[in-house]
């Protein structure tokens, strides 16, 4: 019999939910939430009980009998660093992202969600690959500067399930394989994956690696410091052009890759540079994973959602053919991602892992 896993993904004004029987998904759904009214509350835990009673009414309008659910995954939220993998939810990690000990963000209630669905049906409950997947070798972590360590912070949940995906084309296991992964989306991370392991990935949220739509990627230091102390902005105007109004909005006014090729492929010059200049840089961070593991490489592989975009991924592709297989999985299916995670486990094809 085919298991029956709910999936749950909260954003910060939305949350998505997708019944799965098996490998299939049944429906999806995404529920928007008012701005207004969530503003009401100081933390994100605090929507619990809203959140929740959308979750419910949404299965009550699809006839989606709680009774037949085999278990529920949600979302990681912001965690303490640790390794990648379907995670059982315990007291622990209920605690901590109640208190929002590592960080307040609207991922935080997946667990909490999945797991007020599921202890009272008695049936399991999961997380899948958090952001805070942390696989990094030491000699990876070391900067120039004792009091700064590089952290672990990418698009885990996708870059995993691609890495099976493409594991499962090389008729390989994910755990004997030698893959770079670029996730490619509002944030880019570019990842090397050793044996089911990512030991090297930039920090997609806090200024390493490519610039992004949005995001300004890595920086001249040097130059970094002196724009900041100028006086002409604030620390908090300085951190939203390193996220969030960094990268291509801050060139052209927009994050809308599809919008800015468009531009590029019409004649903008400026668009079409800023678009070269991204694949530049995505391709070179894809060179230096690399030679993180040291050449000998079963594929490189190009996911998110900006994998839509000929343009982008034909620039990307010029400069790393050489390196090997490439494959492209565009845009990212994390709800299908949680629910093969979750179904992993109920198959006995992997054993959770505990947080403590």
């Amino acid at each position: 019999m085919n298991s029956l896993i709910l999936t749950i993904n909260p954003g910060s004004t939305s949350t998505k939910i997708s019944l799965f029987e098996g490998e299939a998904s049944l429906w999806g759904e995404t529920l928007r939430h008012d701005p207004q009214v969530l503003a009401k509350w100081d933390r994100v835990a605090e929507q619990y009980a809203f959140r929740k009673a959308a979750v419910l009414a949404a299965l009550e309008a699809h006839a989606a009998s709680l009774a037949d659910l085999t278990a529920v995954v949600g979302r990681g939220g912001i965690l303490k660093p640790m390794c990648g993998g379907t995670y059982k939810i315990n007291n622990l990690m209920l605690q901590e992202l109640h208190q929002g000990k590592w960080g307040e963000h609207a991922s935080n209630l997946g667990a909490i969600l999945a797991h007020a669905i599921a202890e009272p049906l008695g049936i399991p409950c999961f997380i899948v690959d958090p952001t805070t997947v942390d696989e990094m070798e030491p000699v990876a972590k070391i900067t120039g500067i004792p009091e700064l360590t590089r952290k672990s912070i990418f698009h885990a949940l996708n870059q995993k399930a691609v890495a099976r995906r493409t594991a499962e084309k090389l008729s390989k296991d994910y755990g004997n394989c030698r893959l770079v992964v670029a996730h490619l989306g509002g944030g880019i991370s570019v990842g090397a994956h050793l044996n089911g392991r990512v030991v090297d990935v930039n920090n997609a949220l806090d200024g390493e690696g490519p610039f992004t739509p949005e995001r300004s990627g890595g920086l001249p230091v040097g130059d970094l410091l002196r724009l900041a102390n100028s006086g002409k902005f604030t620390l908090e105007e300085m951190q939203k052009r390193i996220n969030g109004k960094g990268g291509l909005v801050a060139y052209l006014g927009t994050n809308d890759a599809q919008l800015i090729g468009e531009r590029a492929q019409q004649g903008d010059e400026q668009a079409k540079l800023l678009l070269q200049a991204m694949a530049y840089q995505v391709a070179k961070e894809i060179g230096a994973c690399a030679t993180v593991l040291q050449g000998q490489i079963d594929a490189i592989v190009i996911t998110g959602g900006l994998a839509h975009s000929a343009l982008l991924v034909e620039e990307i592709t010029k400069s790393i053919s050489y390196l090997g297989k490439i494959f492209i999985f565009p845009g990212e299916d994390e709800m299908q991602a949680l629910a093969d995670g979750g179904r992993r486990i109920l198959s006995g094809q992997e054993q959770s892992k505990d947080y403590a």
